[in-house]
């Protein structure tokens, strides 16, 4: 199972006359919500730090602004600055507003390439049980209905399924477990495909992954080890295609595996493809 730990990030401002612009907040080196404040109203911009696209969200909620609420979903471009929303003020030069955030890896208006086959994300002549497939009523519904876990025992090399850029590496945690919040300690490896897709591997173990951001690999490459960080009940390997949405979620897409027995279309519980 995957676990998506969002932080959604909250500023309460007040704007008078002198108050600098320029204003915002950064999430680290991945991306900063700017905001320029003059008594004709307010302008939030989004700065995508990163040569990935990343998808934000930004909810602005105000006094003495028009209108006095608004969401902008936008994918911003690796390095470049863009201009979300802007709120006139009314009335005068005085208001109040507050804003939140967040974000995810990806472009949402990826338009995955169905007729692509991937590789399954392990070496060529092994097979793993598959514990879950498409729509598993454990925990693959919603947003996680086309993902797929492996019965993989810690340590078991991972292979990337589809080639593409490496775009976030966590490797740090040695926890696994099952209550609220237990997702913050998962290890992932998230590789941005050519088509803005991202393609996701959860649960690595510790010091797990073999690629940093920023490499290219290629379909088959070995990424990283299995193991049993995060929101876990048992060592595996969970891994899924996923659209950018709003709010820092990620929508799973069907793909095809092809293996030595020829397409799986549709993986199922207790199947056992051997990979090419």
């Amino acid at each position: 199972m995957r676990f998506v730990v969002t932080a959604i990030v909250a500023t309460a401002l007040l704007f008078a006359p002198g108050t600098p612009a320029g204003a915002g907040d950064c999430d680290g080196e991945w991306i900063c919500v700017e905001v320029e404040e003059s008594p004709s109203g307010l302008v939030l911009s989004g700065r995508n730090l990163t040569e990935f696209p990343l998808t934000l969200t930004v909810r602005v909620r105000g006094r003495g602004l028009a209108p006095a609420a608004r969401t902008v979903t936008r994918t911003l471009d690796g390095g470049v600055l863009t201009e979300l929303l802007r709120m006139p003020a009314e009335g005068g030069a005085r208001y109040r507003y507050r804003y939140w955030y967040d974000w995810t890896v990806g472009d949402r208006r990826a338009q995955h390439d169905d007729t692509h086959l991937y590789r399954l994300p392990y070496a060529a002549g092994r097979s793993y049980r598959v514990l879950q497939g498409y729509g598993s009523s454990f925990s693959h519904t919603g947003l996680e209905r086309y993902a797929v876990d492996f019965d993989m025992p810690e340590g078991t090399p991972v292979h990337a399924a589809r080639g593409g850029v490496v775009a976030r590496v966590e490797e740090s945690h040695d926890i696994g477990c099952w209550e609220e919040g237990c997702g913050r300690h998962a290890n992932y490896i998230v590789i941005l495909h050519d088509d803005g897709t991202t393609g996701e591997y959860y649960h690595l173990s510790r010091d797990g992954a073999l690629v940093t951001a920023g490499d290219r690999v290629e379909a088959g490459d070995r990424i990283g080890l299995s193991g049993n960080t995060g929101h876990t009940t048992m060592p595996h390997l969970h891994f899924a295609v996923y659209r950018a949405g709003a709010w820092g979620r990620t929508q799973s897409l069907p793909v095809r595996f092809a293996h030595r027995g020829g397409i799986i279309e549709r993986p199922r519980r207790g199947q056992r493809p051997v990979a090419q």
